[in-house]
């Protein structure tokens, strides 16, 4: 994997968070270097796996990870949950949305509630909730 990723690449993440943000009524994160940060390692897996895998992770194969789709950004917790691992898309303060997420998330127990903003936004395969808690116990990622 090269050590930057092409710009073809990063104009291509920034367009995904910028059009998501907007879609998903969430923020980027306004700590320095976060967004930034992220949407380098977004642009690297492009190059490297043809698609936008979450850089937060470790995946023993990044290939096979792909065919599961789970952690593809936005990633299933994002579009189930609004809860983003990478904090890349957060509220305004910069905390990630918690207040849709299970009791039981490591997310709402390291953060507490953190309520929606935009609740109105994003969200689109919050019908899928009870099948993403099966994969999170039969297959841990």
């Amino acid at each position: 994997m090269p050590e930057q990723p092409s710009e073809k690449a990063m104009q291509r993440m920034r367009r995904l968070v910028e059009n998501f943000t907007k879609k998903s009524g969430s923020y980027t994160s306004p700590v320095e270097g976060v967004t930034e940060s992220v949407i380098l390692g977004l642009a690297q897996n492009v190059d490297e796996v043809g698609r936008p895998l979450c850089p937060c992770r470790f995946y023993p194969d990044k290939t096979e990870e792909v065919k599961h789709r789970t952690w593809i950004c936005p990633c299933d917790d994002m579009q189930i949950y609004k809860y983003c691992h990478c904090l890349l898309f957060v509220d305004k303060e910069g905390m990630p949305i918690t207040e849709h997420l299970p009791e039981d998330h490591e997310g709402k127990e390291m953060y507490g509630l953190i309520e929606d903003p935009h609740p109105d936004k994003g969200r689109a395969l919050r019908n899928k909730a009870e099948e993403r808690e099966i994969e999170r116990r039969e297959r841990p990622s």
